[in-house]
């Protein structure tokens, strides 16, 4: 079911993108800008997060990152921390392609040869767009990931605690 789900939401997406490839022929780069400047600054805005969440959750392990490997030993390596870094990287990604888009469109408007194609260029930077604001969107979802981790475990911990509670209560009026 799994398998199926990923299917289903990779050809939606890639369908989305090429969809807005052709129509998005219609809409000026002007007018796609701020959509760019917004994803760039929701990437951001993530990147900060969660760079707090590490910094918040593994400060040990980010003081044994910036040590000589000889004094790092492996067994601290926390799985936990991939989960939390991969939107840092999702994020710092998005952020720097953006950054070249910025660059690199204003210097493709003054080739007199880029004008033939303006439209489809139009196009595909509106497909660009589309397809870095659904990598962002997924980026968003795996933000939620270890925060749905915390609680989880804090849930068990407190069903723990009450069936402890439980016992220590029936024990006592024996």
């Amino acid at each position: 079911m799994r398998r199926i789900l990923k299917i289903l939401a990779w050809v939606t997406s890639i369908s989305f993108v090429g969809l807005s490839c052709w129509l998005g022929k219609e809409v000026p780069f002007e007018k796609q800008w701020p959509l760019f400047e917004a994803l760039r600054t929701t990437a951001s805005i993530i990147f900060a997060v969660v760079g707090a969440w590490i910094a918040i959750v593994y400060p040990e392990r980010l003081k044994l990152s910036f040590m000589d490997e000889g004094t790092v030993n492996n067994k601290n390596n926390q799985t936990g921390l991939s989960r939390l870094f991969s939107p840092v990287v999702h994020s710092t990604a998005i952020l720097c392609i953006i950054l070249v888009i910025g660059v690199i469109a204003p210097l493709v408007k003054i080739f007199p040869f880029v004008l033939e194609y303006k439209a489809q260029l139009r196009g595909v930077s509106y497909g660009a767009l589309v397809a870095l604001t659904l990598w962002q969107l997924w980026t968003v979802v795996l933000t939620l990931v270890p925060a749905d981790i915390i609680k989880t475990m804090t849930d068990r911990e407190d069903e723990r605690n009450k069936l402890v509670e439980g016992y220590s209560k029936q024990s006592s009026k024996e």
